[in-house]
């Protein structure tokens, strides 16, 4: 079912690269899936548990306001929430945060609909904590640069920034969407004023297993 599910979300991101609209793919998968989740290959419907457990062993290292980046359908933004943090968490698919709104009426997290590339000014160097858990390796590679920028941007002096994504060395093929980040990539953090924190390496707990990075950067302040 969920490579179904890629193939759908390929055959969209195809098209809109084809078209030069890179970004317009996500609104389109959104509204397409009818508030259907099964749809949506990303969407488990749950917490990411790359998330959950660095949180288990991390929790006193961040604060709020929180950030989550790419929401999706706002799991992991309300497992922020839920351990008591302030969040913000945006998509750029209109579709997504209004679907996310009706998944979790009355929630503490605040949901927008923003894009990345164009964040609101008065979010420069504001959060204390960002996520971006598996929104570098839906983008495709030439935008990644210029993503990595703009996540940085968002962090505040002594803030927390963690990554969590899907791996690949670099004389390995791009392969599909989602595509895999490489350690290179990742290292973009630090020519945005970020020092690396930790770096992980390792094999999920998927059916069929995932070999993700997960790192964190802080902002000096």
């Amino acid at each position: 079912m969920n490579e179904k599910r890629r193939a759908t979300a390929r055959e969209l991101a195809h098209k809109h690269l084809e078209a030069g609209d890179p970004l317009g793919w996500f609104e389109e998968l959104y509204s397409r899936a009818g508030q259907d989740g099964r749809i949506i290959p990303w969407a488990d419907l749950k917490p990411n548990p790359n998330l959950v457990s660095w949180l288990n062993q991390n929790r006193s290292l961040v604060t709020g306001p929180a950030l989550k980046i790419g929401s999706g359908l706002g799991d992991d933004a309300e497992e922020l929430a839920r351990r008591g943090l302030e969040t913000i968490a945006f998509d750029i698919s209109e579709s997504a945060i209004d679907w996310t709104r009706k998944r979790f009426p009355g929630s503490s997290v605040s949901y927008l609909v923003a894009n990345l590339f164009s964040a609101p000014n008065g979010w420069q160097h504001k959060f204390p904590f960002v996520l971006e858990s598996y929104t570098l390796q839906v983008l495709p590679p030439h935008l990644r640069a210029e993503a990595v920028r703009c996540i940085s941007s968002l962090l505040a002096p002594s803030g927390v920034l963690l990554v969590i994504a899907r791996a690949r060395e670099p004389n390995e093929p791009e392969g599909k969407m989602p595509w895999p980040v490489t350690k290179l990539e990742l290292s973009l953090f630090q020519t945005h004023g970020l020092n690396q924190l930790t770096f992980e390496d390792y094999i999920d707990d998927e059916e069929p297993p995932v070999r993700r990075f997960r790192s964190t950067f802080t902002r000096p302040e």
